[in-house]
């Protein structure tokens, strides 16, 4: 039997997310979405049939042209016309595993039925995500205020048939795979054209892709600063449970509790120590890793939230008949979330930085730039420029995108949210921590080579024992980069079980 999620108003997690994403399940419509789906329909037929005042895009223009009245013969017209002149999206394509999420997140925003689309447009949605049909969708054009218009314009037009696709690892004409699959273009009835473009998913998808990573990589910076700890000859005391109930923060605590559980019945932590303090990256650990995981959850209520909201306007409620023009659609709560996500993951990128360059320094009987005959060899002299060159980036990349503003739609659309800027930042500036994370785990590994023989504890050294069939020991100076690129592939295909990482 095909493994299949059911889209419902049961609450779709971040975690849920994951799963569906990671275990290549399809997609199918409950019993229950279905029929809030031909509900809403009905309903939105039924009133204008029997009415003919304007109501907001609808039977009217859009934007600033709200107060235009359209004809019954040209709303589909409309529709379409607002599909195509929104399109209007330009810079780098979206990756395509965040376009798949836009459209897991579309359906189940339409799913609920205060949106008035057809069950038709929805089941061709369902149709794209399930064969991998995923839209070719630019990355700038979006305020986040009306919804992220331009690129959900683009991840809408193949259901007219119009626009380019990604398709069995080529750009394609979208009309040519709907042929191939023997499907007619969708004709958009009323609403439908601002229930598509109207919403948050382009942001809401980012920022679900980059939690999903960022919980993964809050992990292994616990890890990587371990085995840093462990290479530095560091104290296990600042790790103690007593330390950090008497400043109870969560993040904080479920911190040390990793640390200290990674390091158990470590050879190396537990050898008396010439020192009485470490340096902050080292003691701190759980101080700055467990503040970024109260944001991570933090970020997380609100995404939680997000994904599971109508967010396209106006919203139709056919119990109450009633069809209101509001805001859903405004991103300033992603926005917000989206900077603080930046701002904290780039701090466990910061002292990150840090511990490399102590581990490089020449400190606590380590070789300078950790190789054998410095001098004639550089050794690991040059990736912690590399790293610092990559926080400093992340520090101009975490700036706020929500602080700014700009009026838009001659005047209606007068604050905007800038949170599709704060999205595309976000996933440079994770992708830049993990590059960091990769560098601290190469610098480490070696690092830890010149503690022989004592070890580290089992974990330790069967996760550093899987990592050097990858990256070995540099005995001389050799092309770094090409290993760089091997840790943080390393990183990028470890799997690690869910219940470890939220």
């Amino acid at each position: 039997m095909e493994n299949y999620h059911h889209i419902s108003s049961k609450e779709l997690s971040i975690e849920s997310v994951s799963n569906i994403l990671s275990e290549n399940k399809l997609l199918a419509l409950s019993q229950e979405a279905i029929e809030k789906i031909l509900g809403c329909r009905n309903y939105l037929d039924n009133k204008l049939k029997n009415q003919d005042k304007p109501i907001y895009g609808i039977n009217t223009g859009f934007g600033s042209l709200y107060n235009i009245k359209i004809s019954k013969e040209n709303l589909t017209k409309l529709q379409e016309n607002l599909v195509m002149s929104h399109a209007c999206g330009t810079g780098k394509t979206v990756p395509e595993e965040i376009v798949k999420i836009m459209l897991l997140l579309k359906i189940q925003s339409l799913s609920y039925g205060h949106s008035g689309v057809q069950l038709e447009t929805v089941q061709r949605l369902l149709d794209f995500y399930n064969h991998d049909i995923l839209p070719v969708v630019y990355t700038q054009g979006s305020l986040g205020a009306s919804g992220d218009l331009a690129p959900l314009a683009h991840l809408s037009l193949p259901l007219l048939g119009k626009g380019e696709v990604c398709f069995e690892g080529e750009v394609c004409d979208a009309l040519s795979v709907l042929n191939k699959f023997g499907w007619h273009p969708i004709k958009l009835q009323s609403k439908e054209g601002l229930a598509l473009l109207n919403g948050t998913q382009f942001m809401s998808a980012y920022g679900t892709y980059l939690l999903i990573k960022s919980f993964k990589l809050s992990y292994l910076a616990d890890l990587i600063g371990s085995i840093s700890l462990e290479a530095f000859d560091g104290r296990v005391e600042p790790f103690n449970e007593l330390v950090h109930l008497v400043r109870p923060h969560n993040g904080q605590l479920k911190t040390a509790e990793r640390v200290r559980e990674f390091l158990e019945g470590s050879e190396l932590i537990s050898q008396e120590k010439e020192h009485v303090q470490d340096p902050y990256s080292f003691r701190c650990i759980p101080q700055v890793h467990g503040a970024t995981k109260d944001t991570l959850d933090f970020v997380r209520k609100t995404f939680t939230t997000e994904i599971n909201a109508v967010t396209d306007n106006p919203n139709i409620f056919s119990a109450e008949d009633e069809i209101i023009s509001g805001g859903n659609f405004h991103g300033q709560p992603l926005a917000l979330v989206l900077d603080y996500l930046k701002i904290a993951m780039a701090e466990l990128g910061n002292i990150s930085e840090r511990r490399i360059f102590q581990l490089v320094s020449g400190l606590r009987g380590l070789p300078t730039f950790l190789v054998d005959n410095p001098g004639l060899n550089s050794g690991f002299m040059i990736p912690q420029y590399t790293a610092a060159s990559i926080v400093s980036a992340n520090k101009q990349l975490a700036s706020p995108a929500s602080v700014d503003s700009i009026v838009s739609s001659n005047g209606q659309e007068d604050h905007v949210s800038m949170g599709a800027n704060a999205a595309t930042q976000s996933y440079d500036l994770i992708n830049n921590v993990e590059r960091v994370l990769s560098i601290e785990l190469f610098n480490a590994a070696q690092a830890l080579s010149f503690r022989r023989p004592l070890k580290s504890s089992e974990f330790i050294e069967s996760f550093l024992n899987i990592f050097k069939t990858e990256v070995g020991f540099v005995s001389n100076d050799r092309e770094l980069y090409f290993d760089i690129e091997k840790s943080i592939k390393f990183i990028q295909d470890l799997n690690i079980d869910a219940s470890e990482l939220y």
